[in-house]
């Protein structure tokens, strides 16, 4: 199976060779990694080759990488049902590059690339309508990125006298502490056993 994979990869690059970078097999699935700007060419080469024949997109999401010179990944999953099989695209792009909408060739596309936006603050060129779809229009941030707080930056409440939604920053009742306990499956030493000694109430 991951013979064949393979050779499917080979048969992309070759008719592919100013899309792709690479192609490999990872858990009997192929990734390719193709470059950004020509990402809208290899998706409709994937749907429309009848020997490949992707035609359905499964889903279009993002990895944050900070360590990475090209810090995100954009990864586009596609799905064959007439060859029953599954493909990974990827690009790897800066924080602050546009990326193309491939939502002319899938329409799904359209609320997949707003959350990617939405989440990380990726940007893609063309795109019909990009604005904010899971969080709240005044919303600071982008919550699935690595250096965003686990906080957040400000919290909502109704205020009843007001009659309005309020935005204040972050107010803690207690410090913000890392618990470390050592998990329950490694032994932990604060469990009470047979051999330790009865504690009076």
């Amino acid at each position: 199976m991951s013979e064949m994979i393979s050779e499917l990869g080979s048969l992309i690059e070759s008719k592919q060779e100013d899309s792709v970078l690479s192609s490999q097999v990872s858990n009997n699935e192929l990734v390719i990694e193709a470059i950004p700007s020509k990402i809208v060419n290899l998706i409709d080469f994937l749907r429309m080759n009848p020997n490949l024949q992707f035609s359905t997109l499964i889903d279009v999401t993002a990895v944050d990488y900070p360590e990475r010179e090209k810090r995100f990944d954009v990864v586009y999953h596609l799905l064959s049902m007439y060859q029953n099989l599954r493909i990974r695209v990827k690009v790897s792009i800066n924080d602050n590059d546009l990326v193309p909408t491939i939502s002319v060739i899938h329409k799904a596309a359209d609320w997949y690339e707003r959350e990617v936006f939405d989440m990380y603050g990726i940007k893609f060129a063309e795109h019909p309508d990009l604005r904010r779809l899971l969080t709240d229009y005044g919303f600071q941030g982008h919550p699935l990125r690595k250096d965003f707080p686990t906080t957040g930056y400000s919290e909502v409440r109704y205020d009843e006298t007001q009659k309005a939604v309020i935005y204040e920053p972050v107010n803690l009742t207690q410090e913000y502490r890392q618990f470390d306990f050592m998990s329950p499956w490694e032994g932990a030493e604060y469990i009470k056993t047979e051999d330790s000694e009865e504690i009076d109430p």
